[in-house]
């Protein structure tokens, strides 16, 4: 588990942990499923020359604490704080499911100057729409009964990975700790389908959306671990971004990993962030 160094209180007095590096203009970064603020972590370097970067972890991950009950609120109450702790306004950089919860702080009326995001995975085709509602229903009750293992493992399977490929990334992580900390932040992704809206783009809220918001993905999926999903799932989500934002900007990056490259995505940001609009 990243430990990070410092510690924020967020409203209802839950102890949000972060890293911070570099000075200029802050921007906080906001991880997706499954993580703790470690994919987003090699970024910092790539925009600390002209930013503070503020990398955090996520209420219910790694070292920041969680209070029940869950709702979008707090996680938007614990950005909230990092703002503040930040000199009243950021920039946000939102890898993933953290794209949603970027944009929803936007909604909200957070303090926010602009937004980049990265493959948000709002499920946007009648073709795939039924295997997240089953998704959404076997995961509630797998977590609704405790069972935060086969949480995990649902969620791989609806990406993709087959019942022999969960067997043995289970055996190999079982050798390190991988395997455990996973499942402990299983539960985040029960959380995530409630803030994503049930992974369905809530289009009155992204409307009323004015900061500047870069829209981005890495192309087609080739990763096998996505193998589950349509070449273009991100892609889709992006485009419907772009026409509902009023102020979207899309861009694609080719070549990257649906977990982000610095240094791919790092200029990109870097030139966003830095750019009048």
């Amino acid at each position: 588990m990243n430990e990070m160094a410092f510690r924020v209180t967020s409203n209802d007095g839950t102890t949000i942990a972060y890293d911070r590096e570099g000075s200029g203009p802050a921007v906080i970064l906001v991880g997706g499923a499954l993580d703790e603020g470690v994919e987003n972590a090699p970024l910092a370097p790539a925009l600390a020359e002209r930013f503070t970067v503020y990398n955090y972890a996520r209420r219910g991950r790694g070292a920041s604490g969680f209070t029940e009950p869950y709702a979008v609120e707090r996680e938007i109450e614990d950005l909230d704080a990092l703002i503040a702790e930040a000199g009243g306004s950021a920039h946000l950089f939102g890898a993933s499911s953290g794209g949603a919860l970027a944009l929803e702080a936007a909604a909200a009326g957070s303090a926010i100057d602009t937004i980049a995001v990265w493959e948000v995975p709002y499920a946007v085709g009648d073709d795939i729409r039924p295997r997240f509602e089953e998704y959404i229903a076997d995961t509630r009750r797998a977590f609704d009964a405790g069972r935060d293992e086969e949480v995990l493992e649902l969620f791989m399977r609806m990406t993709g990975a087959s019942d022999d490929n969960i067997a043995a990334r289970k055996a190999a992580g079982k050798q390190t700790a991988h395997w455990a900390d996973s499942v402990a932040l299983a539960p985040t992704l029960v959380h995530d389908s409630v803030f994503l809206n049930r992974y369905q783009l809530p289009a009155d809220r992204l409307a009323t959306v004015t900061q500047p918001v870069l829209v981005t993905t890495g192309g087609p999926i080739t990763v096998p671990y996505m193998a589950g999903l349509p070449s273009d799932f991100f892609d889709r989500a992006a485009d419907e971004l772009a026409d509902l934002l009023p102020h979207a900007q899309r861009e694609t990056l080719e070549g990257p990993d649906h977990v982000v490259d610095p240094q791919t995505v790092g200029p990109q940001l870097l030139r966003f962030f830095s750019s009048e609009h």
